[in-house]
């Protein structure tokens, strides 16, 4: 093997300082265009690629910052699904990997995870992606809070000891969380002001007065607002809960299908399903259609979050939209400005939602 070039050997190459070489790829918008182009075409010449250890080292710190989820993939056939109790003890259902079902697939995390990395690549630093089969593992999670200079982690992903234990060496953000103690901060949107905004729409708009919520059968904070906000606005029109919430086994197999039997064995359908998550929305709509059941004709389904799938389902999905986005570049800003000022409290930033509209509730045409 020959010697790895150095940042040295791009800038001899290009004619620049040593400076301006690390600028091109920590900060491009820094630099020229037509000196970006030069040092570019000599990296690429030499073969060099930039090492965020090596500018870790020069800076004190490690270069990168990290984000830590549970794995749903590592709990296929053949798994211990009874390692996967949670710090509430509640057990996450087995992911069937073998024939998975995609409107269980996490795509939330996928989308905040997209915006922590895009904002780690603005401000030149790596991104390194954990997660664990065992909700509260402190080998996978210490691991990972080893190699960085900031952690955000999804919800319900490590145990709360252990998280308040590494957030106190270094800085930590938790998604769809509130910030709960000195050292931790939490990043997470207007769940139930925005669950108010849905159901106020379904009431004064479509007039239903025979609406039922439908959540995960994991209580995280998130979905508790959501329901809470989903109560404080059938209070506030003047309704009564008619229905006792249906519990969706998110992630289990055949869950569409068990939520559907237990939707039938009442009495009478609603008028409308107020799903917590996009997820179990676009679950129950298959299920519907496949029992002959039209959204929006004969029952409404609405979601929460703006995932990407609620626009190519049929009809497409009347959701609560979150600022997915923004909340990872958001934690990103955290981490950042508490590795820099380790004498400021923990943050915690509640981020504003949207109502987009769309045919599953009956508002457009299909």
């Amino acid at each position: 093997m020959v010697r790895r070039p150095t940042v040295y050997d791009v800038a001899e190459r290009a004619g620049v300082s040593i400076a301006t070489v690390s600028f091109t790829f920590r900060q491009p918008h820094r630099v020229k265009r037509s000196t970006k182009e030069n040092v570019l075409a000599a990296a690429k010449e030499l073969g060099y690629v930039p090492s965020g250890n090596a500018r870790g080292l020069a800076r004190g710190r490690t270069g990168a910052l990290g984000i830590y989820s549970f794995d749903y993939y590592s709990l296929g056939p053949g798994q211990d699904p009874d390692s996967a109790a949670g710090s509430d003890g509640a057990k996450a259902p087995a992911f069937d990997d073998s024939n998975p079902d995609l409107r269980s697939f996490p795509v939330y995390v996928d989308e905040v995870q997209r915006g922590v990395a895009l904002e780690c690549r603005r401000r030149g630093y790596t991104l390194i992606v954990s997660g664990g089969n065992q909700a509260g593992s402190e080998t996978a999670f210490a691991d990972i809070a080893g190699q960085v200079d900031g952690l955000a982690v999804f919800p319900r992903s490590v145990s709360d000891d252990v998280l308040e234990s590494i957030s106190r060496m270094i800085p930590v953000v938790e998604f769809s969380e509130r910030s709960h103690t000195d050292t931790l901060s939490g990043v997470t949107c207007d769940n139930a002001g925005g669950m108010r905004l849905l159901t106020e729409h379904l009431i004064s708009t479509h007039g239903f007065k025979d609406l039922q919520f439908v959540g995960p059968s994991r209580i995280f904070p998130d979905s508790l607002a959501r329901y809470e906000g989903f109560q404080t606005q059938l209070r506030s029109s003047g309704f009564a809960e008619l229905h006792d919430p249906l519990v969706a086994e998110e992630g289990a197999p055949g869950w569409p299908e068990k939520l559907m039997e237990n939707l039938l064995a009442q009495e009478s359908l609603p008028e409308v399903l107020v799903c917590a998550q996009d997820e179990i929305a676009l679950g129950l709509m298959g299920e519907l259609s496949a029992h002959g059941i039209s959204v929006p004709d004969q029952i409404a389904v609405t979601g929460f979050d703006g995932i990407a799938a609620g626009l190519v389902s049929s009809p497409q999905l009347t959701t609560i939209k979150q600022p997915m986005e923004l909340m990872g570049r958001t934690a990103v800003g955290i981490l950042l400005d508490r590795f820099e000022h380790p004498e400021t409290a923990a943050q915690s930033l509640e981020l504003p939602v949207q109502l987009v509209v769309r045919q599953s509730c009956g508002c457009l045409p299909l």
